[in-house]
């Protein structure tokens, strides 16, 4: 079984994760993809403004009609700040059959070996980056001794703070995220002021 692993806030997740995620399916040849909400990331401790449970809500409306994805809530379960190590040592247990890849964005490629027992990620999954230019594509890279491989996804100039923008002016996000993930949105009230919490 090939696993990928996608993790991330998804604050809210939207069409860019989506595509990056199903371009990522193919070109690893992957049998199932789960996307992880983050609970508490160590660096975006005060950036995240809707709650573990309304992120994962997200992420399952998102995903729910494709049998390649799922939604794993190994993080959001789990008291504390969210670290990549524990969650693949977790994942790797649960599924000792699988070859795993970490699926992370270019931005993480030049930090992945700052993170905690960065060797150990390596040793529990395959670290994928998903480059937005074929020029970036290529296999390689090795920040700190972190073997990298990269491969080309779909370039989707569209980010969570701009939803989260487009939300507190008033704005249509219709395209940006799937219909239910923006109805639920609208239902919750999210992002529609400024803070932490909404």
């Amino acid at each position: 079984m090939r696993l990928g692993i996608f993790g991330g806030t998804f604050d809210p997740p939207h069409v860019g994760h989506l595509l990056a995620a199903s371009d990522a399916f193919e070109l690893l040849e992957l049998d199932r993809l789960l996307f992880v909400p983050a609970a508490v990331q160590p660096f975006k401790r005060r950036d995240v403004q809707a709650s573990g449970a309304e992120r994962l809500r997200m992420v399952e409306l998102m995903v729910a009609d494709d049998e390649r994805f799922a939604a794993d809530p190994v993080e959001i379960d789990r008291e504390g700040l969210s670290f990549t190590v524990e969650t693949l040592d977790v994942l790797a247990a649960r599924h000792p059959e699988a070859r795993r890849f970490l699926l992370i964005g270019e931005d993480l490629a030049h930090e992945i070996a700052t993170w905690r027992d960065a060797r150990r990620i390596t040793e529990l999954a395959e670290v994928v980056v998903l480059a937005r230019t074929a020029s970036e594509s290529d296999v390689g890279g090795s920040p700190a001794g972190v073997p990298l491989t990269r491969i080309a996804t779909r370039r989707m100039d569209i980010s969570s703070t701009e939803i989260r923008a487009r939300v507190r002016a008033g704005k249509s996000i219709h395209g940006f995220v799937t219909d239910a993930v923006a109805g639920f949105i609208e239902a919750a009230g999210l992002y529609r002021h400024r803070g932490t919490t909404c």
